[in-house]
């Protein structure tokens, strides 16, 4: 009996290495597949563990989050080539900015995020299961995109919070995926709370992931994800008057970025 099972078994994973090899559309569905399961069960052990270990919810539990996100690589056979880590060592509060192409760029956050950082994100994302769950305890701040003015209410809370507790803030100003090689027009958003708080805006840049990546193609292998962090640029005695200027300057630094990394002439 448990022969005949283990013969099924080296069966169905034959079967699937072969339709791996032969579609790519299997083999995309059935790495997306792994990867969503792969983040429910880890939402669910980093839940435990920081319930565990600070009891609910803190920026603190980022650390525990961290470290299991971190171990994804490896099942996925991508590598992080990393530049500039010192310059998230501001003193004081900031505004993390960086471009959002997909679903795989929590690897690519945790890769790299500071200690007491936390990130701003839809409220749809609560609804999750476990991930919505541990998203929760690590701090994460949600805003209702459909509401313009709560929206506005959060940053403005967002900002008191940033100082009073001494925190950085990590915001996805295209306000959107965009897995195009190609950054989006940022929002404001960002840019209002970083002035309004008189503090730098770091930006990240990761280089284009439509090498290995691409949902419209069904094409996801492996591959080198460069990613580099620019110095800061200081917001103090900036007034809202500047806001367009500081997210033009800040998009034409990160594009020209995003296109050096990626091989893209500019």
């Amino acid at each position: 009996m448990e022969l005949g099972w283990l013969l099924w078994g080296t069966a169905v994973l034959l079967l699937l290495h072969v339709l791996m090899e032969l579609s790519p559309a299997v083999n995309f569905a059935l790495r997306i597949g792994f990867y969503c399961v792969l983040c429910l069960v880890s939402s669910a052990l980093a839940a435990a563990a920081c319930l565990l270990v600070n009891g609910g919810r803190t920026v603190k539990n980022m650390r525990i989050i961290r470290a299991f996100v971190r171990t994804f690589k490896y099942f996925f056979g991508l590598r992080f080539e990393v530049k500039g880590l010192e310059n998230f060592k501001v003193e004081g509060p900031a505004i993390i900015v960086s471009n959002h192409q997909s679903i795989l760029d929590m690897m690519g956050l945790m890769e790299v995020l500071p200690d007491n950082c936390v990130q701003v994100g839809k409220k749809e994302l609560m609804y999750m299961g476990s991930v919505g769950l541990i998203i929760y305890l690590g701090g994460v701040i949600f805003i209702n995109r459909k509401s313009t003015s709560s929206a506005k209410m959060v940053m403005s809370d967002v900002a008191k919070t940033m100082v009073a507790e001494n925190v950085k803030v990590w915001v996805y100003p295209e306000g959107t995926r965009n897995c195009t090689g190609d950054l989006l027009p940022f929002k404001k958003g960002a840019f209002h709370l970083a002035i309004q708080a008189q503090v730098p805006v770091i930006p990240v840049v990761y280089s284009s992931f439509t090498t290995f990546y691409n949902p419209k193609t069904k094409l996801f292998t492996s591959g080198k994800i460069k990613v580099e962090i620019l110095p800061p640029i200081e917001t103090k005695g900036l007034t809202s008057d500047d806001v367009t200027d500081l997210t033009d300057r800040c998009f034409s630094t990160m594009k020209e970025t995003l296109f050096r990394l990626s091989g893209r002439p500019s």
